[in-house]
């Protein structure tokens, strides 16, 4: 028996998403269609024995999370909970505080995975990895290959290349030290705990000593519980003979930024070909011409003159008038795109309008095509006191006036504009 745990982190996570976190917790962000959870748990439900999904975050339970979890349960049949922690533990602590929920039903191993990752998933080749090496108290990490210069901004691994055992393991060093890199996607036995309680312990010992220290501060009394899968536990694992790494070669990308968001929509587009044919919209009389891979909605509204791909995204009621042109975007629920508007590397945030010929541009953040291990670069805001250039994002509730050009700027919600702008974030 399996399990698997979806790290969904909190409100106070996902700055670099806004504005669109503002509408919707950043896991239930659609991509390629469906909320960025969707894809995480259909690769899990696949899994013949797989019996119960949980989420652990800190996010108030609201509506629309519980509206996604009875649907995903009904769709997937399968058994998906959402566990809240009282605060942000950690990748190993948030573990670590539900181990009796996650233990119960004695599963043999369960999947750890953080929910801002877009991937292809090979959990049925992590298990058989696991099997090969023989051992049930070992545990793996997903790995891929990234250029020297981006391995900084990631945990690195150094392995066995005979054994595939992980000798050292660095979070984001300063220097190069490897460039095979963690995916955030885990294969753990029940035995991971014992090694998460040692460092609980010692936390615990450690605030006894600093017990003074830390009452002056606050929140101190929950130090111990705030436990870091890569720093505290891979860290003192390597080398061990416990720690494995299976490496892909398949796709895989952060979403931590919206513009991360388009270049995941693309990945997940481009596998829709083989895993949901039925997702990608075809060229049909009557309807719009699409170029490359696009997902519509059923009930989006698009006048059959509207051009749109590749890489587009188009969410529920839509309306999209003639002569449109939409490339590299997603279009998120209940927006409008009037006559001849032309929409390129953007979002377009939920309930907006954009206006007769008007334009928003952004400059998409792709990694580099001519680099097979580039990953995508998660840019600062501002760099050189300008901000960096990147796609557009309107917040929800946004109307751009007809003939205005919007360009490389972050638009918060609820904003009527009244004439063009460039690289500015509007507020």
């Amino acid at each position: 028996m399996l399990k698997a745990v979806i790290l969904i982190g909190g409100p106070q996570k996902g700055t670099r998403f806004r504005p669109l976190s503002f509408e919707v917790p950043k896991p239930l962000f659609p991509v390629a269609g469906v909320p960025m959870l969707q894809h995480h748990i259909e690769a899990c439900s696949k899994l013949p024995n797989m019996k119960e999904i949980l989420l652990i975050g800190f996010y108030q339970p609201n509506e629309e999370l519980n509206r996604f979890l009875s649907c995903a349960q009904q769709d997937f049949k399968i058994s998906i909970r959402y566990l809240q922690e009282y605060a942000a533990l950690g990748t190993g602590g948030g573990i670590y505080h539900f181990r009796d929920q996650i233990l119960s039903g004695s599963p043999e191993a369960f999947f750890v995975m953080n929910a801002d990752v877009c991937s292809e998933f090979p959990l049925p080749e992590m298990l058989d990895f696991q099997k090969e090496h023989g051992d049930a108290y070992s545990f793996v990490i997903l790995g891929t290959t990234a250029n020297r210069k981006q391995s900084l901004n990631y945990g690195c691994i150094v392995e066995n290349e005979q054994t595939d055992e992980v000798l050292h393991y660095v979070e984001k060093p300063s220097t190069f030290v490897s460039d095979i890199i963690n995916c955030g996607i885990y294969l753990f036995t029940p035995e991971i705990f014992q090694h998460i309680g040692t460092v609980f312990q010692k936390n615990q010992q450690d605030m006894l000593f600093y017990r003074t220290r830390l009452e002056e501060q606050s929140n101190g009394w929950h130090r111990a519980e705030v436990i870091r899968l890569e720093q505290d536990i891979f860290t003192a694992l390597a080398g061990q003979g416990k720690l494995y790494v299976y490496k892909t070669d398949r796709f895989w990308s952060q979403i931590k930024s919206a513009g991360s968001a388009i270049y995941a929509s693309r990945l997940y587009l481009n596998q829709y070909h083989t895993t949901h044919p039925e997702r990608l919209a075809t060229n049909r009389e009557g309807g719009p011409k699409t170029r490359g891979h696009v997902y519509i909605h059923p009930t989006a509204n698009i006048d059959p003159t509207a051009v749109l791909g590749p890489n587009v995204s188009i969410g529920t009621g839509v309306t999209i008038g003639a002569g449109v042109r939409v490339r590299e975007s997603i279009i998120l629920h209940g927006a409008t795109l009037q006559d001849h508007s032309c929409v390129l590397n953007s979002i377009v945030g939920w309930g907006s309008t954009i206006g007769k010929w008007a334009r928003v541009e952004g400059t998409p953040s792709d990694p580099n095509p001519n680099d097979p291990y580039a990953k995508i670069d998660s840019e600062t805001l501002f760099r050189d006191g300008k901000l960096t250039p990147s796609i557009t994002i309107l917040g929800c509730n946004v109307n751009i006036p007809s003939e205005v050009i919007i360009l490389n700027s972050i638009v918060l919600p609820h904003k009527d504009l009244n004439r063009s702008f460039k690289n500015q974030i509007i507020l």
